[in-house]
C-alpha cells in the first residue's frame, strides 16, 4: 500500500485517531534523521539483527497490523 493510498483514508480519521495513528508512527523511528533507506547494507543487517534480538529476547512485543489497527480504533 503506498502512501498515496493511505494518506486520504488516514486523514478522514478522528482528531483522536490521528494522533494515535502519528504516535505510533512516530514511536516506530528510531532515529529521525536517520532513515533505513540512507543505511548501507551492513547498517541495515545490524539494525534487523538488533529488531530480531529486541523481539527474541522480550524487550518488545511484536505487533500485526490488524492488531495495530485495532488498538488504533480503540
Amino acid at each position: 500500500m503506498s502512501i498515496d493510498e493511505i494518506a486520504p483514508e488516514a486523514l478522514k480519521l478522528s482528531t483522536r485517531e490521528r494522533a494515535l495513528l502519528a504516535a505510533s508512527l512516530w514511536e516506530s523511528i528510531e532515529d529521525p534523521f536517520e532513515l533505513s533507506v540512507d543505511l548501507d547494507d551492513e547498517a541495515s543487517l545490524n539494525l534487523a539483527e538488533k529488531r530480531d534480538h529486541e523481539i527474541e529476547s522480550g524487550q518488545v512485543a511484536a505487533v500485526s497490523h490488524q492488531d495495530l489497527m485495532r488498538r488504533l480504533r480503540q
